[in-house]
Formats: structure tokens, sequence, C-alpha cells
């Protein structure tokens, strides 16, 4: 391996995840491709990284940086990026654990689909029978999810196919597309980033392939609860920017009103899981930075390079996806 110029740069983001990082670090250890670097980004972690867990991987090419505070995932990762030497920019979740073929898998299909980013298979690290995720799905009302999340992998194809969004969790990159975009918004701090990353991809011409091949088990919602008060702020309010920030055209008015209904019924049902007040505030403070989403709208919507159809025909549009997604929730 060149270790001026790999071919993979791995951003690894670090927030007390001393439980985990011993079995990531040694999914990458056993990789069959090892043309990669390693970006450890402790993120402002209260649980500082140890001395210990650098020297056990001495083998491994560890580039560690200490931020004064968490960043959040939008953040750290953007600061990885500013110090990525690859062509290509990996996110890697600290409790995912890739299968030793992956990153040779990844570098076999981007031979295929140059000028594409890619989202691996994730496997639920617990129940290593369902899947955590094949890329991401977005509705037209504005609502995401982790596209065939809890599937049984024996009912699920192995089918190699273009989706909307990477889930952040073991995504690829090139790293010329991610600066081209300027990364992630860090206004965001975490969640509902990695579909407005996808979505300003989109917009530039790039598209998001899923590859079966690429498998990694996930143990997910690693340091925070997947229903934390964290977790519904930040993921409901940066629904409402990414849609007013990205859907195109004048389809961001027509759908305006299936977005408000989608909303309302985020609301109602953060009230029936005792978490109606964070999921207002939530929704009050989107309302509030509007001026601010639109601005950056004008400068996102400027740079398209595709028609809007081709980006609406990613989109989902079945009407009754998101009550279907609720219900098995």
């Amino acid at each position: 391996m060149d270790q001026e110029h790999p071919f993979f740069s791995i951003s690894i983001l670090y927030w007390n995840s001393d439980q985990t990082i011993d079995a990531c670090l040694d999914a990458l250890n056993a990789q069959t491709d090892q043309d990669f670097e390693i970006l450890l980004i402790d993120n402002g972690s209260t649980q500082p990284i140890s001395r210990r867990l650098i020297e056990k991987y001495s083998r491994l090419p560890i580039n560690l940086f200490t931020l004064e505070h968490n960043f959040g995932f939008a953040g750290g990762n953007n600061f990885a990026s500013a110090k990525a030497k690859a062509e290509y920019l990996v996110l890697l979740n600290a409790d995912a654990f890739p299968r030793p073929d992956w990153l040779e898998n990844i570098r076999d299909e981007i031979r295929h689909h140059p000028g594409c980013f890619f989202s691996s298979k994730l496997i639920m690290a617990n129940d290593p029978c369902r899947l955590d995720g094949t890329g991401d799905i977005y509705h037209v009302s504005g609502l995401v999810w982790r596209r065939s999340y809890n599937t049984k992998i024996s009912s699920f194809p192995e089918k190699e196919q273009e989706v909307f969004s990477a889930c952040g969790a073991a995504a690829v990159y090139p790293l010329n597309a991610f600066k081209q975009v300027n990364g992630f918004d860090e206004d965001y701090f975490s969640y509902v980033e990695d579909i407005d990353l996808s979505f300003r991809l989109r917009i530039r011409g790039y598209k998001c392939i899923y590859l079966p091949n690429a498998v990694v088990n996930h143990v997910g919602y690693g340091s925070t609860y997947r229903r934390s008060d964290l977790a519904v702020y930040y993921g409901q309010r940066n629904l409402v920017w990414t849609f007013f920030k990205n859907m195109p055209g004048i389809f961001v008015w027509i759908l305006a009103p299936l977005h408000l209904l989608s909303n309302l019924l985020m609301i109602t049902l953060g009230i029936f899981r005792r978490q109606g007040k964070i999921t207002i505030k939530s929704k009050w403070d989107a309302l509030r930075n509007l001026t601010l989403i639109f601005q950056k709208r004008k400068l996102v919507q400027s740079t398209r390079s595709v028609p809007i159809h081709r980006l609406l025909l990613a989109m989902d549009w079945n009407p009754i996806s998101p009550m279907i997604k609720l219900i098995h929730k």
C-alpha cells in the first residue's frame, strides 16, 4: 500500500465507543484489501481513546485526531474528509464490523460504476438473520427510512441496484464528489445528514448504488438510543430542512401540503410515544430557521445538472409506504 496515496480513507468517529471499537478495528485488520488509511476521530468523547488501543492495532495505518468537543456526525466526518488522502472516502461507524472481503468487493464494483457512491448491505449484529438496511428511502412527503430494515435476509433478493441514499453507517463516496458538494451540512449535527448529502450529490448527477456483496454487521444506535430525545429532535428537525432545501423546482410547493401532513403525523406519533414536547420543539426550530434553509436552497438548486424528473423518479411515490413503515416501526 502507498501510505501517501491509499485507495480508501476510512473515517471512524469515536464517541464513547469503547465497547465496539475493538471489533471494528479487528474487522479492518482482517480485510483482504489493505489499501487504506484509517482516520480515527475522537469526537469530543468523555471516554478518550486509550493508548492501549493504538498500541494493540499498531499494524493498522491509524491516524488519530482528537476534537475538543462533539461536532456531531456531520462535523466529525467533514473534519476527516479534510485529512483524507485517498480517492474514496469511506464512512464506517464504530459499531459496524465489515466482512473480510468488504473493501475488495467495493473496489471491484467501483470499476463497474465510475462516478457513483455506494451503500453497503447492513446486517443486524445482534440478529444476523435480519437486515439492518440496504440503503435509504426518500419519500416524496419528506419522510425517510432505512430500506428493508428488519427484513429477513432469506426473503430479500440479492440484487445490486440504484437506491436513493447511502446509509452513513457504512458508505463510500468519491472524495472529490464529497468535497464538491461541501460534504455534510454541519448545521444538521446528526441524523438525516446522510440523506441530505445524497440528495445534493444526486442533484449534481451522481447515483447511489446498493452493493449486496459489501456486507457489514451493524449494532446500530451505538452512541444514542433509537428513540432518545436527541435522536427525535435532530431527526425530526432535519427532515423539514432536507425537504425545503433539496426538493427540486416547483415540486417543493406542489408537495408542501403532503409534507405538512407528514409532519403533523410525526407530531401525533411523538405525543403517542410521550415525546410530544421534543417533537414539537424540533418542528418549531426547523421553521424558525427556514430563512437560512432557503438561502442554502438557492445555492443547492443552482448546481443542479440533471433533469428534475430523474430526481423525482429516485423517490418513493407510494402513498401508503409511510403508513406501512410506521406500522412496522
